[in-house]
């Protein structure tokens, strides 16, 4: 499309559902984050078997990201979002049911492999529909995407959670298989795909063909692909160490109730957004690495009060600065890892790189508690220790390989665009 400033109504629109897909997505993700000790207990178990569930749901979205971003490749944008979306909201219902862990943990590993879909491909389906200059803004917006999923579920929880359970809340948490209505009556297909289909059928679907046509599409490429699997493994360390098991720290040694937990996770998650969204503006005018860097590098002076305030206040303030430098620095992966890709894998690359990253990082819930429980045995298990060791690591990886990547700001977002490994396209920092 035109690198135009105006923005079209429809271009909002797109925009917008790639925004609830992402937001939905998450919603749904952290449900179970709010309820390890409640499904431990009525499963008859522990709060780190239950964390398989994480692990799980975390490992299986790579495979996720393929096979929808393959669709997205072939087919287009559109029908494998909606079909992201319409399966995970299911398999979300579906939890509900389980009878058991065994099936609750299958059922949560199915739901990662839906999971994984969406964020790649609702990410190139926006970026190829916005103007160039507005895509640093529009990146802290869809990854702002992911705190207001866990804004609203801490909502949920602190205010039905007492009533109707944790089963409850997944079968609410089926609500965003409407999305899809508004997606197929509303939002266009991305222009910039419909314009190389025209130029180039597509042949069949996600099969073994399509497997040897993504390893060609890589070539000249692997360097990039292994450096961005590492920077998101990395990134998923930084977020998913800093969230998953923060609610179960409120709960279990901070001796927080229901209400207090719920408050804390909504102050936190409002530091999340303005974080993404800040960040996400700032990477346009300073560069996608600087941004990230700044971000990550500010978040290691406010981890000690994260880590160990002790008051609700003083926990509230910190979380919500650590979540405003943690989301501040995920709000450019969008347009960052978007912008890296290869124009004609741009379904496939972003989403399957940032899910392989977070199958590296899939245990990180798990090893968190083995490290609390190491550090402060299995009846008082330091949380704090644990979760404050994995940030401050991580962290300064984090920086450093953001800081020694390559970026390629405002970059034409063709489909036909593939430039190889080590020759700048337009607009590629130097």
């Amino acid at each position: 499309m035109s690198n135009a400033e105006t923005w079209q109504p429809w271009q909002r629109e797109v925009v917008l559902a790639s925004f609830l897909g992402w937001m939905l997505d998450a919603f749904d993700y952290f449900l179970v984050v709010f309820v390890l000790r409640r499904l431990a207990t009525d499963f008859h178990t522990d709060v780190k078997t239950v964390t398989w569930a994480i692990t799980l749901t975390l490992m299986m979205r790579p495979l996720g990201a393929f096979i929808f971003g393959r669709v997205a490749d072939r087919y287009g944008r559109r029908p494998a979002l909606m079909a992201s979306v319409l399966l995970y909201s299911l398999l979300e219902c579906a939890s509900a049911f389980a009878p058991s862990l065994m099936v609750f943990i299958t059922l949560r590993a199915l739901y990662g492999i839906a999971m994984g879909g969406e964020w790649g491909v609702g990410a190139s389906l926006a970026f190829e529909s916005i103007p160039v200059r507005s895509r640093g803004l529009v990146s802290g917006v869809l990854q702002a995407g992911y705190p207001t999923g866990y804004l609203v579920a801490g909502i949920l929880y602190g205010l039905v959670f007492d009533h109707i359970g944790w089963r409850g809340m997944f079968i609410i948490g089926a609500a965003p298989a409407l999305l899809v209505l508004y997606i197929s009556a509303r939002i266009p297909e991305s222009a910039a795909w419909r314009a190389a289909s025209g130029a180039a059928p597509r042949k069949t679907g996600p099969t073994r063909e399509g497997s040897r046509e993504l390893w060609s599409g890589l070539a000249g490429h692997w360097p990039l692909a292994l450096y961005g699997i590492a920077l998101m493994a990395a990134f998923n360390f930084f977020s998913h160490g800093t969230q998953d098991l923060y609610p179960t720290f409120l709960g279990a040694q901070r001796g927080f109730s229901t209400h207090t937990i719920s408050i804390v996770t909504v102050v936190y998650n409002v530091g999340a957004i303005v974080g993404g969204l800040c960040f996400g503006r700032l990477s346009s005018a300073i560069g996608r690495r600087r941004a990230i860097a700044l971000a990550v590098a500010l978040a290691l002076p406010v981890l000690p009060f994260w880590a160990f305030a002790q008051t609700p206040l003083g926990v509230a303030a910190a979380a919500f600065a650590m979540q405003f430098m943690v989301q501040g620095a995920w709000g450019v992966v969008p347009v960052h890892l978007n912008e890296l890709s290869p124009g004609n894998m741009r379904g496939t690359f972003p989403g399957v790189v940032y899910q392989l990253g977070s199958l590296i990082a899939s245990s990180t819930a798990t090893l968190q508690v083995m490290l609390a429980v190491h550090e402060g045995g299995s009846a008082r298990p330091d949380y704090a220790f644990a979760l404050g060791l994995v940030c401050a690591v991580t962290a300064v990886v984090l920086v450093v390989l953001a800081l020694a990547g390559p970026e390629r700001r405002d970059v034409q977002l063709d489909v036909a665009q593939a430039a190889p490994q080590g020759e700048p396209a337009a607009g590629e920092a130097v």
